[in-house]
């Protein structure tokens, strides 16, 4: 009954581990039940569809409701903050995942209302992360993220000296992510990336500018260290 469910959520074939003892399937299959029915709950004034089977964890504060789209299927984690204050607003695509405790941010102040941000089907972040799209942040379908990583798109200018960096105001050039790339944890995406389909992202690294397609990158600053089509350093 648990796989024919998240099957017919998902779209697609969905099989538990053998192995996985009946106690847990039944465990599970009650948090579940009971994340459904929060998000029947939190749906009202979303957008989405009351039956999107919306999964939603203890404590999810959605805010600005009217500017959030969510596809079906979708899972918020405990205590995350989503907010669709934005020109662009924020849309979630079918079966995304948001990590517990992460922040989607779509606008810093209410004096400039950022971009917005796009997550595309099946991508998902991990646990603690951060979103913060006021430049744009667009992050395409099968993107799967690790925990802590964090999205900054916007720069404050600050080459007056004689005035503080805070009246300076910023720049925007927002973030995106290709289909089908693997960040690893605590990678933080700087304004101005644009990572090509297919990439690996190593843990820890900081990205910033143009990352071809098929590329494996590391570092601080994140460099190409090979290609997944070759396999090789370039």
């Amino acid at each position: 009954m648990a796989e024919y469910a998240a099957t017919r959520i998902k779209g697609s074939e969905y099989r538990l581990d053998p192995d996985l003892p009946m106690s847990s399937v039944v465990g599970i299959s009650g948090r579940r039940s009971l994340a459904v029915l929060r998000g029947l709950l939190q749906a009202f004034g979303l957008r989405t569809s009351l039956w999107s089977a919306l999964c939603v964890g203890r404590d999810v504060d959605f805010r600005n409701r009217r500017m959030i789209k969510i596809g079906k299927g979708v899972t918020v984690g405990r205590g995350a903050v989503l907010d669709g204050l934005s020109r662009r607003g924020l849309v979630l695509g079918d079966n995304v995942t948001i990590g517990p405790y992460s922040i989607i941010e779509t606008s810093g102040v209410v004096t400039d209302l950022g971009e917005g941000c796009v997550m595309g089907a099946r991508s998902a972040i991990g646990s603690h992360s951060f979103v913060g799209a006021a430049g744009g942040v667009w992050i395409g379908e099968d993107v799967i993220m690790g925990n802590r990583v964090s999205f900054h798109s916007e720069n404050h200018v600050f080459e007056d000296t004689s005035r503080p960096i805070r009246d300076q105001g910023v720049t925007r050039e927002g973030i995106t992510i290709d289909d089908d790339c693997w960040v690893g944890a605590n990678v933080t995406f700087l304004d101005g990336a644009r990572v090509g389909r297919g990439c690996v992202i190593a843990a820890g690294s900081v990205v910033r500018g143009e990352i071809p397609p098929m590329s494996v990158i590391a570092g601080v600053p994140a460099k190409v260290i090979k290609t997944r089509k070759q396999g090789r350093t370039p």
